[in-house]
């Protein structure tokens, strides 16, 4: 009864979300504000219905109730409670509810705290988020719907008693956290694609539309960044295979819209504080989406092959090619009827921190178009000629890294020039500390390290050149040169959220940086044959496998091999790495073990046991990887304190909201 409860309040949401994306729009072209409310009424409804019904899918998932299809095929009596509820989003179904939750939390949000904006705004914005509400929910009723039953199944009558049980590399904390996580980010950066839609049909953009759109980006940006970190460690110690990052075409498909993502909060700082690039941030409000709707389509159309890959029905595949043909079509055909109507904006000077952030904007696209581009020429190649191809890491590799390079040259500069006209020599005079610095602790990682090539050097100061000039930006915010170290620890705790939250986020990329071209460099790998009682050396440390023993857990059976890892003959630590088999599925998985020393780690996988009773072991040495993570998680905390300042409430002051009378009335407010 609860199922069938839960499939008839999505038909109740279909309902709702079509009230909120047609009455909004007829209100606000008619000035008519009890039809502009409803596209309130209509958010809060969708998320309340779209929720509960989520919540009756979980309810399925903890009960274990087989007689439906999706928990059959997902799920198992014996399954730890905590994957039988991460399991709902572990599968193609309960992942497009996840997506449409969020969705609908979004619209909610934005109807909650939208007090603040333009009546019409808001209800063309809403209309947009119904827009979208709709066509997934038709494509999850049509295509993908997680309520049917087994009855009426040949094959599935009686129900059956037990399930078949999740993907054995998804039973994993990681998939608690990681495509929420990721969904926050992609779905969140929806607003941003509706708020961008909503000002062409008014066809008004100005200083405060960038305002409101500002911190929506924001939210989604932090997320986003979360998600990829945490999804690319998921992958590192889930599947053996001693790797960050591959680029993967699932993987491409959460970087570009980050690319995007950045791109476009940098040009609405402009836009916000200087009323320029008006055109341009709109333009990447709707690029942004489109690469999120783009992704979808990767990961569930079965165009492509891969780990992260959730479907392979074409059908389903081309209900989400027609989605993302008419809003993506729609909005840049709108963008193109607008365009010539929109005004440019505010002029600056090359060298200015508007020009800083224009470089930066175009780098950023173009490293997002090398990567559509690798990610959809195989795929374009293969549908012309039949000739099947792959780009791999090492196109990815060499594109990227050089398109980014002038980026983290310029970007130290750009907080330290002013509005409009900049100077450049007293720029780079305040940053010469932090150049040097940089040199000399790069040069002097890359001796030490040895046998490194000149890129790694290179690399290592283009990392420490990062982090030195974050913290010379926040150094000269403070006036700690002037005013003395206390006086300038006052207005250092002083400085708005927002300043040090930027801060935050280039340092943390700094850090990243330093932890790429470290690990990338200097990882040593061992592939070797052991039994019980051998040791190897790695490093400075050696490596024996104690004993193995067999295991059993709640749904499945294990090999595991204990090892010590000792130095100068004393044991430092202890891991364990094991095979499983899950007993559903006969699905093996490889149980990485990991040890952290540092910021570095070992990293030991077992392989399958030979006729002599070895075991091919792997044993990576990773030095600073856990730089990485740990700049992706300083960037997220930057993303947050940003968050956190008043400055970046969602929505304007209500007393500028209200002066909104006329086009050029928020102009002359600046």
């Amino acid at each position: 009864m609860i199922v069938e409860l839960g499939h008839f309040l999505l038909a109740c949401a279909l309902a709702a979300a079509l009230l909120q994306s047609t009455l909004p729009v007829v209100g606000a072209f008619r000035n008519e504000a009890r039809l502009m409310a409803v596209g309130t009424t209509g958010a809060l409804a969708s998320f309340t219905l779209i929720g509960l019904s989520y919540l009756a899918l979980t309810w399925a998932y903890v009960t274990s109730d087989f007689s439906v299809i999706n928990v059959w095929e997902n799920s198992h009596s014996l399954m730890p409670m905590v994957y039988k509820i991460s399991g709902v989003w572990g599968n193609h179904e309960g992942s497009m509810m996840l997506w449409l939750l969020i969705l609908a939390f979004f619209s909610a949000l934005v109807a909650g705290f939208g007090g603040n904006l333009p009546k019409s705004l808001k209800a063309n914005a809403l209309a947009v988020q119904g827009w979208i509400t709709v066509a997934f929910l038709l494509f999850i009723l049509l295509t993908s719907n997680p309520f049917l039953r087994t009855f009426g199944i040949a094959e599935l009558t009686p129900p059956p008693a037990e399930g078949r049980d999740l993907n054995p590399v998804l039973q994993d904390f990681g998939l608690a956290i990681h495509p929420p996580l990721l969904y926050l980010g992609y779905v969140g950066f929806s607003v941003c694609f509706s708020f961008a839609v909503a000002a062409l049909i008014e066809g008004r953009i100005d200083a405060a539309w960038a305002r409101w759109v500002r911190p929506w980006t924001l939210l989604a940006w932090t997320f986003l960044t979360a998600g990829i970190a945490m999804g690319s460690y998921w992958a590192y110690y889930e599947l053996g295979w001693g790797g960050w990052w591959f680029w993967d075409p699932v993987e491409n498909a959460s970087f570009m819209p980050w690319l995007a993502g950045t791109a476009l909060l940098h040009s609405a700082l402009v836009m916000e504080k200087r009323d320029a690039l008006k055109i341009w941030t709109v333009l990447l409000a709707i690029m942004t989406f489109s690469l999120s709707l783009l992704g979808t389509f990767l990961v569930r159309s079965g165009v492509l092959t891969s780990v992260h890959a959730f479907a392979s029905d074409p059908s389903r595949g081309v209900f989400i090619l027609v989605i993302l043909s008419i809003f993506i079509g729609g909005a840049f055909a709108l963008f193109a009827l607008r365009s010539a109507s929109l005004a440019p904006g505010g002029l600056f000077q090359p060298v200015s921190r508007e020009g800083a952030l224009v470089l930066n904007n175009v780098i950023l696209v173009v490293a997002t178009g090398a990567i559509l581009t690798g990610t959809l020429y195989p795929l374009l190649l293969e549908s012309l000629t039949g000739e099947k191809i792959s780009v791999g890491a090492p196109f990815f590799n060499i594109a990227f890294s050089w398109l980014m390079a002038p980026l983290f040259v310029v970007l130290p500069f750009g907080p330290l020039l002013a509005w409009k006209r900049g100077d450049l020599k007293a720029a780079s005079r305040r940053l010469g500390l932090a150049f040097a610095l940089s040199l000399c602790l790069g040069v002097a990682v890359w001796v030490a390290r040895g046998d490194g090539p000149m890129l790694a050097a290179l690399g290592l100061i283009a990392g420490f050149w990062l982090v030195s000039g974050a913290l010379v930006d926040l150094w000269q915010r403070a006036g700690f040169a002037k005013a003395g170290f206390a006086n300038g620890l006052r207005r250092l705790i002083g400085l708005p959220r927002s300043a040090i939250g930027t801060m935050l986020a280039h340092l943390g990329l700094g850090v990243s940086v330093l932890g790429v071209v470290l690990t990338t460099v200097w990882s040593t790998e061992h592939i070797l044959e052991m039994k019980p009682g051998d040791t190897t050396e790695n490093g400075a440390y050696t490596v024996r496998f104690d004993d193995e023993r067999a295991g059993r857990g709640p749904n499945y059976t294990e090999d595991a091999a204990h090892f010590s890892v000792l130095r100068d003959g004393v044991v430092v630590a202890e891991t364990n790495s094991a095979k499983r088999i899950y007993t559903a599925r006969q699905m093996p998985t490889t149980e990485a073990g990991i040890i952290s020393f540092g910021a570095s780690q070992l990293y030991i996988s077992i392989g399958d046991k030979n006729p002599e009773g070895e075991h091919v072991v792997r044993i990576w040495w990773k030095p600073w990887i856990l730089f990485i993570w740990g700049g992706a998680v300083v960037m997220m905390i930057g993303g947050f304190v940003s968050l956190s300042d008043r400055r970046l409430r969602v929505g304007a002051p209500s007393k500028r909201a209200q002066t909104i009378a006329a086009p050029g009335a928020l102009e002359a407010a600046e």
